[in-house]
């Protein structure tokens, strides 16, 4: 499978399977659309006629006549053996292997610790219905919490590495509990020959140099919610009481920042069809000082007003091309800037598991309550339907993570034929069960929002190559 695609002057070719990037000019570019169902003369006749008044090549010359005809004939072969060496139409290599790879052991690797089922703003997108997730507000215990990190510890197989992110609602409301559990982490660490990476996702409210100093010390990454422009943050991520979060959270997510050295950390927003133009809104975060941006489209049903259209789609694709623009062009300023859905490793990549089935819901990573029940991932919380065990007796729903364990880019239809399915490993499980009644199904807004994003990625680093 070949995808091709022009973008900021660029004539890019993606072989998918093998994953690799092509950049060509004119005439190769319309020779590899139809390579595969033409013959040699009958392609190279076909391009010397459309390419009539001439194409440039590599150096810029005009090809014409004799010289047209015999690059087209050189061309031709170039494909050829790019197709033989398997960087060129590449055969799948992944799918004969996939009944396989449905039946791998699975370990615990990650959990989503929601400390707190509560928050001090109402947001209007949340999903998790200002921090309550279909359910009553309640602060995780530590006697909970403990036993967590013992589930995850006890499944986790002989992985070393683990992961905890405190999640909310807003952790921060449930701070001193937050602070037991990472002591409670690090005490279990020789004894079991593990190591915990701790994040934190947070709205900042309850930031102060306590947490700080802390965080910059038993964190290894931070998540700092905000949706750029104040006027953008303060329409839908305002207080209780109606008042914006904006004038409070920035000063101390720079601070915050520049502790952190400008690493290990996201400023991350969400973005809805109230700001059509986010790549503003990046700017906006960029221009503040933040280096490490993540600004994400909302999901949201129709009936809601900040919910996408279908009419908004153009807009937002042609967002995501003004913004690679933009990176590129402050990178090349000298002030850096990472766009975290564009983030894209063409050397080495995700390990094969990873590209397949993403994230690892519902096996590899487990959401728990405040009351220690286990979910498939945060985003399920609150639904009795993905209730998977809890953190005494472990995951007691094999059926449901038997169906996860089984979700991956060849159990849904909607992938088998996409270009982008070994980049987004078939899309948030959630989202298509949101919209669809099943996990094996995807999310049409977000699987259009996606493309554009690993094309513009791409793009990015062709840019980047070509100026080094």
């Amino acid at each position: 499978m070949v995808h091709q695609y022009k973008s900021n002057g660029f004539n890019i070719v993606l072989d998918v399977n093998s994953g690799m990037v092509h950049l060509v000019d004119e005439l190769t570019y319309e020779m590899i659309a139809a390579f595969p169902n033409m013959e040699r003369d009958a392609l190279v006749k076909s391009v010397c006629e459309k390419f009539s008044d001439g194409t440039p090549d590599e150096e810029g010359r005009l090809l014409k006549g004799e010289e047209l005809y015999s690059e087209a004939q050189h061309v031709y072969d170039e494909l050829l053996s790019m197709k033989e060496a398997g960087t060129l139409f590449s055969e799948d290599i992944y799918e004969p292997y996939v009944e396989e790879f449905s039946k791998r052991e699975t370990v615990v690797k990650a959990l989503c610790l929601h400390t707190a089922h509560d928050c001090n703003l109402a947001c209007r997108y949340c999903f998790a219905e200002e921090g309550e997730y279909h359910g009553r507000r309640a602060l995780m215990s530590l006697e909970v919490g403990k036993k967590a990190l013992d589930f995850l510890i006890q499944n986790s197989g002989n992985r070393k590495n683990l992961e905890v992110d405190f999640f909310g609602g807003e952790p921060l409301l449930n701070w001193e509990v937050v602070k037991e559990l990472v002591k409670y982490g690090r005490e279990q660490e020789a004894r079991y020959e593990k190591k915990f990476r701790f994040t934190l996702t947070t709205n900042g409210v309850l930031l102060n140099d306590e947490v700080m100093e802390f965080v910059n010390r038993e964190m290894s990454n931070v998540v700092l919610s905000i949706d750029g422009r104040k006027e953008v943050n303060d329409r839908m991520r305002p207080f209780r009481r109606g008042d914006g979060s904006y004038d409070l959270i920035v000063p101390k997510f720079q601070k915050l920042a520049e502790q952190r050295n400008q690493t290990d950390y996201y400023v991350r927003g969400t973005f809805t069809h109230h700001n059509l133009d986010f790549s503003e809104d990046v700017k906006h975060l960029s221009e503040l000082g933040f280096e490490q941006i993540s600004v994400e489209p909302v999901v949201a049903q129709p009936t809601e007003d900040y919910a996408f259209r279908e009419e908004d789609l153009p807009e937002l694709l042609k967002q995501y091309d003004i913004l690679a623009k933009y990176i590129l062009e402050r990178r090349k300023s000298g002030k850096w800037i990472n766009f975290f859905h564009f983030m894209l490793d063409l050397s080495g990549g995700p390990c094969v598991y990873k590209r397949l089935s993403g994230c690892g819901s519902g096996t590899e990573y487990l959401a728990v309550t405040p009351w220690g029940d286990l979910y498939p991932c945060h985003q399920f919380v609150g639904n009795e339907e993905f209730l998977m065990g809890n953190v005494d007796e472990g995951v007691t729903n094999l059926e449901l993570r038997e169906k996860f364990r089984q979700c991956n880019v060849y159990s849904k239809e909607k992938c088998k034929n996409c270009f982008a399915k070994f980049h987004c490993s078939g899309g948030c499980a959630a989202n298509a069960y949101n919209f669809h009644g099943d996990i094996h199904d995807v999310y049409e807004v977000g699987c259009e929002l996606q493309k554009k994003r690993v094309e513009c990625a791409i793009m990015i680093q062709a840019a980047q190559a070509q100026n080094s």
